[in-house]
């Protein structure tokens, strides 16, 4: 009898820890170019054993590869971190040494938690769908979403930051991890919605709502709102804006702003170019009616942003950000929650629009379903 396709994904991706065991301990396995170069000929082995091993290959969707391939640098994430904080050894040594010295950073533990954690489970239940012939395109642009935004900052973050002078060869694995989630994002994107089955009624009468008899929609948009805001203000902070009030939040409130590993600058970045424009479009969908691409792009920006927001507040609290660089205790309570509201926003956002989407989908004549006009 043959196992679920997700188990035969899982146990590949748990040889991780005895290809990282015996690296450590072949001298010849532990230099720069050999640990890139073994990091290919795993990659493509395992490609290679699911390709063989997958039933009807021609029906598996490509974002199956995709999916199996990330798990395995899953487990690794998830190795690194418990190395990390002290709960394994034997397995990172030399990758740290020889590879990415930056993945013992405050910020990269966090990151490689999300990674053997969230990103792994998403994988298992994306897999299974898959191959039950579920619908799994949310979950996807979820990861998508996640993926993307950790390597926008992951990157940059390295090259800019104290550890942008000793970037090793492994480093360059990074490239092909940050621009596969696009591609996957762009088939995700390009695939039909699974719309529930409204009636022309109940959309004309959601979509003639004012914000003011919407009140959850009003509380969402005044929370992103405040987080427009707050990513304004921390964008002109790392940017040594002048203004006392800057000055002042830096040093007595979030120093780790100004930690030189670089990633939570490249952050604030991001911040300030990239998720104030999508917050600016997604409070115009939530105040216009029909936008139904708020369903997919609320998605996304979910994940990004609680994939971030993890990373940056476990970082300015965990015990290898030097203690100067973390949040103090006495603005412990502001200073983490405005963070998670910030990661909170867009999630609330997201689950909004999955709950009672009527608001967000296109008009349609009365008397018909959206799903029989899609037909007509």
């Amino acid at each position: 009898m043959r196992p679920p396709v997700e188990v035969s994904v899982l146990i590949p991706s748990l040889l991780a820890p005895g290809v990282l065991f015996a690296m450590n301990n072949i001298p010849a396995l532990q230099e720069p170019y050999p640990i890139l170069g073994m990091e290919i000929i795993v990659l493509g082995f395992l490609l290679l054993l699911l390709f063989l091993t997958v039933p009807d290959k021609n029906k598996v969707d490509p974002l199956f590869y995709v999916f199996a391939e990330f798990s395995f640098t899953c487990m690794v994430g998830l190795i690194n971190a418990l190395e990390q904080d002290g709960l394994i050894s034997g397995f990172m040594g030399f990758y740290i040494k020889k590879g990415e010295p930056h993945l013992s950073t405050a910020y990269a533990v966090l990151m490689s938690y999300w990674e053997g954690i969230v990103h792994l489970i998403l994988f298992l239940i994306i897999i299974h769908r898959m191959f039950k012939g579920k619908s799994y395109r949310s979950l996807g642009l979820l990861w998508a979403g996640s993926s993307i935004a950790h390597q926008i900052v992951h990157i940059p973050g390295v090259v800019i930051g104290k550890y942008g002078s000793n970037i090793r060869p492994a480093f360059w694995r990074n490239v092909p991890l940050f621009l596969v989630p696009f591609w996957a994002a762009s088939l995700l994107f390009s695939r039909p919605r699974e719309m529930p089955v409204i009636t022309a009624d109940k959309i004309s009468v959601e979509q003639k709502k004012s914000l003011l008899s919407r009140p959850v929609d009003l509380l969402l948009s005044l929370l992103l709102i405040g987080a427009m805001a707050f990513s304004v203000f921390r964008g002109f902070v790392v940017l040594d804006c002048p203004l006392d009030a800057c000055f002042t939040y830096i040093y007595q409130y979030e120093p780790y702003l100004k930690d030189p590993v670089g990633f939570p600058r490249v952050m604030m970045l991001v911040y300030l170019f990239y998720a104030l424009p999508l917050l600016t479009v997604l409070i115009y969908g939530l105040n216009t009616p029909g936008c139904s691409w708020m369903m997919d792009w609320t998605i996304f920006f979910a994940g990004a942003m609680a994939q971030t927001q993890w990373c940056h507040i476990g970082a300015s609290l965990h015990s290898r950000t030097p203690f100067t660089y973390r949040v103090p205790a006495d603005k412990w309570w502001p200073v983490i929650t405005l963070n998670v509201l910030l990661a909170a926003a867009p999630a609330l956002l997201a689950l909004r629009c999955c709950i009672n989407p009527a608001y967000f989908m296109k008009p349609v004549p009365k008397g018909q379903t959206n799903n029989e006009k899609k037909k007509n």
